[in-house]
């Protein structure tokens, strides 16, 4: 991704305040431990969920059961918000991406997710890849022969929310 445009929304920020840098806002989504991610049903609720992302070659991933509501969730409806930052009122960043969650099944690029997903929690979180995805080798369904969908948001939008003091930033995307 090129360096966006950065453009500070004053209705929504303190008098004075200056932009989220693009750089602190990406280390942010580079770093999160924890994102939370929201899918639409095929109802049309909203569901909620947290998970692990990655930010690999200026893109967020994740990656979710076949058999999960995320999942079930993604085949009729790619549209997806992924955010992450800090749950105080007034210290820390937020930071939203918004998107369409299109499906990563190459190999090669699999290989380079899982080996990111193994840096995050103390190498904890470690994937297998096989053909389309990767093995649920963790967690209460390990073994179970679960594939599990990797997933990168075409980002629409990026929005940060500094809290101190209080701003709205908006990365314009140039495609």
């Amino acid at each position: 991704m090129d360096e966006p445009t950065t453009e500070l929304d004053e209705r929504f920020s303190a008098p004075g305040a200056d932009t989220v840098p693009w750089s602190t806002a990406r280390k942010l989504l580079e770093s999160a431990q924890l994102s939370w991610i929201t899918t639409v049903r095929a109802d049309g609720r909203p569901h909620v969920t947290p998970l692990v992302a990655v930010w690999v070659d200026d893109a967020l991933h994740f990656a979710t059961g076949e058999s999960e509501q995320k999942a079930m969730n993604l085949a009729a409806n790619p549209h997806v918000v992924l955010t992450t930052g800090c749950n105080t009122w007034d210290q820390g960043i937020d930071v939203m991406v918004e998107g369409e969650a299109l499906r990563v099944t190459e190999q090669a690029m699999l290989v380079r997710l899982a080996a990111a997903w193994a840096t995050r929690w103390n190498g904890e979180w470690q994937y297998n890849v096989v053909e389309g995805g990767f093995a649920h080798d963790q967690g209460p369904n390990a073994g179970a022969g679960q594939l599990v969908l990797v997933f990168q948001v075409a980002a629409t939008k990026i929005l940060a929310f500094g809290k101190d003091p209080f701003s709205h930033t908006r990365y314009r995307l140039d495609r």
